[in-house]
């Protein structure tokens, strides 16, 4: 007889929980201490809807763990050199442990040029070239938030990635580079042979098809189906994305994974929504805790 086999879904939402209430634990232990607490500080340029709501999370989840967080919202018009004024300021207020700027940004500011003028050690999304730099050497560094909270769902579901063929589809800077990174290092998760794939790569299915691990960040909707998945391969899906739908809002949330048609076959699979989404709000904030013990060297 065949044993039945079941697939694990992976509940971002509870771990996520877990390291914001460890966070929450110890910025208790450091306000007893030093009477101060980390403090995290968003720029948003323009109205952006999404980015005003993911803003107005990241806000909320930081307060919530005793983290004081600022908000500064400008004008789409603000030009770049206003931009950059600001964050200048921000790089030299001692009181300041974590800066993000939130993305997008204006078609007439260099995200860039943004991007390298925040200071390394402030910048908790990780994406200053220092950072990202001291990560592929190996090096104590800010992890950006969302391949962060990755890895950490795979440590927290003591997944085994050692000698682990891992497939990443998509090459993103933000995401999929580093992932490729993070997963070929010596470290545990990590420690697995590394592939990684994007919209150029010849006979993509036969790839992914070797892959034990999974990690679709190709940033379309429900493009990974069941034939692409090998049984038994752990899946993680970075992607999200609303559909349209027959519901009351109109649209629904998915992946990148077809989740109903991939969950037949994978041993450990990430949602969407609730599997890698709230793990990259509580990285950030675990980020800007490690900034503030650097700072006092705790």
């Amino acid at each position: 007889m065949n044993k039945i086999k079941t697939t694990t879904i992976i509940d971002g939402k509870l771990i996520a929980k877990k390291v914001k209430d460890e966070i929450k634990a110890e910025v208790a232990g450091l306000i007893d201490n030093n009477d101060q607490t980390p403090h995290l500080v968003a720029i948003i340029v323009g109205e952006d809807p999404a980015s005003e709501t993911y803003v107005a999370s990241k806000e909320k989840a930081a307060r919530s763990v005793g983290i004081t967080s600022s908000v500064y919202k400008y004008p789409a018009e603000t030009t770049e050199e206003e931009l950059l004024k600001t964050i200048e300021f921000i790089n030299i207020d001692d009181e300041i442990d974590g800066l993000i700027v939130q993305l997008p940004l204006p078609d007439h500011i260099n995200v860039n040029k943004v991007i390298e003028h925040i200071n390394p050690d402030k910048d908790v999304d990780g994406f200053h070239p220092i950072n990202v730099g001291k990560m592929v050497i190996g090096q104590p560094s800010f992890i950006s938030a969302t391949p962060a909270g990755v890895m950490e769902l795979l440590k927290r579901y003591k997944i085994e990635t050692e000698g682990k063929h891992c497939v990443v589809l998509g090459r993103s800077n933000i995401v999929g580079s580093p992932l490729s990174i993070l997963m070929s290092k010596k470290t545990n998760p990590g420690n697995a042979t590394v592939t990684i794939c994007h919209s150029k790569t010849i006979d993509l299915n036969s790839i992914t098809k070797q892959a034990d691990i999974l990690i679709c960040a190709i940033g379309s909707p429900q493009f990974v189906k069941a034939d692409m998945v090998k049984d038994g391969a752990v899946v993680i899906d970075v992607g999200i994305h609303r559909i349209p739908a027959e519901t009351e809002k109109g649209y629904k949330i998915v992946g990148d994974v077809d989740f109903d048609d991939v969950s037949r076959k994978a041993s450990f699979i990430t949602p969407v929504p609730g599997g890698v989404g709230p793990m990259t709000i509580a990285m950030l904030l675990n980020n800007t805790l490690l900034s503030f013990k650097k700072k006092h060297n705790i």
